[in-house]
């Protein structure tokens, strides 16, 4: 079934196309303006008038990539999936995994956690439900209708660690989720015999036990091996695999539809406070003396539910980015479906089926992996003090705003973050904006390159009291509709980032030599993201919260709502250079500045 819905999302768009090459190596030449001095621009001109000129490898390595279009689903995806996730080394949890945290439940002890936990897993079998029997609408954007293609994976999925690299395991069978709490696992099945889904009662009832069966914290928690070094978790894998009841627990999580991770009450904190805390504990636990035990990073979905009312949910992306997950994907969906579903379950309703036991996980813990386990421990506990979060909610004006000076919004929102970058380190820097490319067969992601001239233009003169309000409106204006202009490009297949990546990707494939245009300063300052940026355009009041790309640097998602816009801003404490607060303060007292701008107080 997985197949012929793939084939049937897939047939609605057209494939991914290989941009021209002139015109990524002028775009690239264009985005390095901004950013470095003339005298190394004059060095890269020469780069690529060797590489695209006679004799050079650009026409070559261009018809290789569209002889590769021609013959593949999409041209760069799987190349993207191993390089920018199965390659690489670093831990998933802060790295990689995004978090998206969602408001506050009205529930505040474990009664009212597990209520809510069982309308929350009912609600994500009913949309795999949707998913499966092919009556998922399909998307559209700009009305074009996007590629389907990506739902069907997004259960039973799980990444498998390698020394290497890693790979990813889809299973189309399951009939049980994991369900996690107090470093425990937990199989549970969620379909009767016949093949229907368990009722809200019934889910609630084996939550219920599994409760029962975890009261106490276990010692070893399994989960923090996920959080290594994928290198080292790849190598501590293939230890705990050679026992066989390891392997099947360990099977068992990877096969299961999902997790559901139960967590346990964290110290409070002060209201403004709080979504920070919220974010954070979704994205890793909050560490080893906290609930960072009940997760299995490698897991592709896992729904995260708190005792105080906090929720939300961690995944992984080499199965999927985030356009499926949230927009009007799996989050919308559950939180409409819950939202709907006000009544409690109610046992005296739940059909007199006897359930099977939940079937708890065990694991043989020799010395070697409990040597692991605390290597891991003290790893990710390094990981978590180092990262600095910060979210707020800028309630002054939303996406209204700059809609009623026909501004775009994302457009305005990414000058702001540009100008609030200058201002706290007097330069601008490579920065990215995640672009989807679903309007394409199995297309992922693409990056809009934030930094322009018009930007530079514009941030330059902001704060200079000689320039008049209104030539300030119009640089901000021509800044703007040049960002527009670029995010059309990436909508219609023509950013800059993945061509170039497919270029040199191409070389390697070929057993060529990487050309000396990927070798030089410019591409790796233009390719060193020091501020990674993503808007999650929700229908919900979701926060969603993932880690810099690099140690100097920051990344910041937002989600604007039509009058206020909610905002997370990461960096490193490493870095003496980057404070998440500072960024945060600087981006609202912008926001506010730009306000000003377009709507003058008398």
């Amino acid at each position: 079934p997985f197949l012929i819905l793939s084939r049937c999302f897939s047939s609605l768009v057209p494939a991914q196309p290989v941009p021209p090459l002139a015109q990524t190596l002028q775009g690239y030449l264009r985005a390095l303006e901004p950013l470095i001095p003339e005298e190394e621009l004059v060095h890269t001109r020469k780069n690529i008038q060797k590489f695209c000129g006679e004799g050079g490898l650009g026409p070559q390595l261009q018809e290789g990539l569209e002889r590769r279009a021609r013959h593949s689903n999409n041209w760069i995806s799987d190349w993207w999936v191993q390089w920018a996730y199965l390659e690489s080394r670093q831990p998933l949890p802060v790295h990689s995994n995004p978090a998206i945290s969602l408001p506050k439940r009205d529930f505040s002890d474990w009664r009212g956690q597990l209520v809510f936990a069982s309308k929350l897993i009912a609600a994500a079998l009913d949309f795999k439900n949707v998913v499966d029997n092919g009556r998922l609408p399909v998307e559209y954007m700009r009305g074009q209708p996007l590629c389907m293609e990506l739902f069907p994976l997004l259960f039973s999925s799980c990444r498998i660690p390698g020394r290497k690299h890693d790979t990813i395991t889809h299973h189309s069978r399951a009939r049980h989720i994991t369900v996690v709490r107090n470093y425990q696992f937990f199989q549970m099945d969620v379909y009767n015999s016949d093949g229907s889904r368990m009722t809200e009662s019934q889910i609630h009832a084996q939550l219920l036990r599994i409760r029962a069966e975890s009261w106490k914290t276990d010692k070893e928690p399994m989960g923090i091996l996920t959080s290594e070094h994928r290198q080292t978790w790849g190598q501590a894998y293939s230890r705990l695999l050679k026992d066989k009841l390891n392997k099947e627990s360990v099977r068992a999580i990877e096969k299961g539809l999902f997790t559901l991770c139960l967590d346990s009450p964290v110290m409070r904190v002060s209201d403004d406070k709080y979504s920070s805390r919220m974010a954070a504990q979704i994205l890793h636990g909050g560490g080893t003396h906290s609930n960072s035990g009940n997760r299995w990073f490698d897991k592709t979905l896992q729904f995260v539910v708190g005792e105080d009312g906090s929720w939300g949910l961690l995944y992984e992306q080499a199965t999927a980015e985030g356009p499926p997950i949230t927009g009007e994907g799996l989050i919308y969906f559950c939180c409409i479906t819950c939202k709907n579903s006000h009544k409690k379950p109610d046992p005296k309703k739940t059909p007199l089926i006897p359930l099977q036991m939940p079937k708890k996980l065990y694991f043989n813990i020799d010395r070697e992996i409990k040597r692991d386990i605390e290597h891991a421990k003290q790893n990710l506990d390094i990981l978590i003090n180092d990262l600095d979060i910060r979210c707020f909610n800028f309630q002054r004006f939303g996406k209204e705003l700059p809609k009623q000076h026909n501004l775009s919004p994302n457009a305005f929102i990414q000058v702001a973050l540009q100008l609030a970058y200058y201002k706290v380190h007097n330069e601008v820097c490579a920065s990215c904006d995640i672009a989807s490319q679903r309007m394409f067969r199995g297309g992922r992601t693409d990056y809009i390159r934030s930094p322009t001239n018009q930007m530079l233009k514009f941030v330059l003169t902001f704060d200079d009291p000689s320039i008049s309000r209104e030539a300030k409106l119009e640089l901000l204006r021509e800044a703007i509709e040049t960002y527009v202009t670029l995010t059309d490009q990436a909508l219609k297949g023509q950013s800059i980032d993945r061509h170039l990546l497919g270029l040199k990707l191409q070389a390697i494939e070929e057993g060529l030599s990487v050309p000396r245009l990927f070798m030089d300063t410019a591409y790796g300052l233009a390719t060193h993201w020091k501020l990674r940026t993503g808007q999650v355009p929700a229908n919900t009041d979701s926060v969603m919260c993932f880690g810099p790309l690099v140690p100097d640097g920051y990344a910041v998602c937002y989600n604007p709502q039509s009058d206020h816009v909610h905002f997370s801003v990461t960096a490193f404490n490493c870095c003496e250079e980057t404070q998440a607060e500072t960024l945060a303060a600087t981006l609202h007292s912008t926001l506010c500045q730009l306000q000003e701008l377009l709507q003058p107080t008398v």
